[in-house]
């Protein structure tokens, strides 16, 4: 990554705003109407973002949010970009140095995910406690952007420890269920085969999906203390004896949407 692709996406944005955001979430498949919550929105298209990609799939706007939630100042990224797409993976990492570098200290990453753990269920809200990449890949391959942060980043705190406390206090509190558990990536687009699943269960995985470790990675990388949601939007193959589609997620992450903005309104 180069200091000057960040500062070129992130003064373009600048320009554009009037507030400096505390906080910065990423909304996952499904997830995107959190966003409407928000109060002196001011929406920049990441198509019109220098160096950003455009996110192609279904039910992601592709545009960055900014507003107030609860009295604070926020950017949602409404939609991700994903390695299956064809995106290079320094381009996954690009906005995340970019809310970095106008002002986030703290990352909300959401996604919708299968589940692996055969005590969940569809619905179910689950806290990431920490995560297994199995894309076999990595944002921060290639010369480091030392302005960002250090060739070798620790990860043993990725998901922040307190906050995930935290988390989990909030949601006993306003009497949303929640679970917790280890999130495993996989590349994609296809689904993992029921051999896979079985494999990332034994390993310890609890949910799967094709986000969200890359993103982490660079939060740890530049010093941002994450916090991460996973919504099972379904079982994984091989544990229900039906085949998977997309458009389950869809609907699953429609039907938990009240309960999901409920959680990161309060953590919030």
């Amino acid at each position: 990554m180069n200091i000057k692709t960040v500062e070129e996406s992130s003064n373009y944005i600048k320009e554009k705003i009037q507030q400096t955001p505390e906080v910065g979430i990423i909304l996952g498949s499904g997830l995107g109407e959190l966003a409407d919550k928000l109060s002196e929105k001011k929406i920049i298209k990441y198509s019109d973002v220098p160096n950003l990609p455009t996110s192609t799939v279904k039910g992601h706007a592709g545009q960055f949010v900014f507003g107030k939630l609860n009295e604070k100042n926020v950017v949602m990224m409404q939609g991700r970009f994903h390695y299956y797409e064809g995106n290079k993976m320094e381009s996954l990492a690009l906005p995340i140095y970019i809310m970095k570098s106008i002002g986030i200290k703290k990352l909300i990453v959401t996604n919708a995910a299968g589940g692996v753990n055969t005590s969940f269920k569809p619905g179910d809200l689950m806290i990431i406690e920490d995560h297994i990449n199995f894309a076999g890949i990595n944002p921060l391959i290639g010369k480091n952007c030392d302005e960002m942060g250090p060739r070798f980043p620790d990860m043993s705190n990725a998901y922040d420890k307190d906050m995930v406390e935290e988390t989990r206090k909030i949601a006993d509190k306003i009497g949303v269920d929640v679970v917790k558990g280890i999130y495993v990536m996989m590349s994609g687009p296809n689904y993992e085969t029921p051999a896979e699943i079985k494999m990332i269960r034994l390993l310890g995985g609890d949910a799967v999906g094709m986000s969200t470790v890359p993103e982490v990675i660079a939060a740890n990388h530049c010093s941002i203390k994450v916090i991460g949601i996973s919504c099972i939007t379904n079982m994984a193959a091989g544990i229900l004896d039906k085949p998977l589609d997309h458009k389950e997620v869809m609907e699953t992450s429609n039907k938990v949407k009240d309960k999901f903005t409920r959680l990161v309104t309060a953590i919030i």
